[in-house]
């Protein structure tokens, strides 16, 4: 045999090689941890209309604020419930400010809903 056959068969055995163990296999996917994340501080109550109804007055029930997280402009301007502000969920950093400070106040924040 030739120097060039035998570099090509080299050659080729090793491609085989690398693609039967190990070039060619996918990494494993690391297992999911069984370790339970904790959501207590997420959405406590998903509330109704008739639950919202009692807090929608002129003037605001104290230590209570209901939070419209629209857009301003596109939604909060052309219609929104009576006493809500409006804290887009875009600038609520910003808008820190604007929540109560007795922080044992009633929020209630709506939005469009699902969509």
């Amino acid at each position: 045999m030739s120097v060039r056959k035998r570099l090509l068969v080299v050659s080729v055995l090793a491609a085989l090689l690398l693609v039967a163990f190990g070039c060619a296999s996918a990494p494993k996917a690391p297992e999911a941890a069984s370790t339970v994340v904790d959501t207590s501080w997420k959405y406590h109550d998903i509330v109704d209309v008739a639950f919202v109804q009692q807090y929608a007055k002129v003037p605001v029930p104290a230590d209570t604020m209901i939070i419209d997280s629209r857009p301003k402009r596109p939604k909060y301007d052309k219609g929104y419930i009576p006493s809500a502000v409006s804290i887009p969920d875009s600038k609520f950093e910003s808008m820190l400010s604007s929540l109560p400070e007795n922080k044992e106040a009633l929020l209630i924040f709506y939005c469009q809903g699902p969509t």
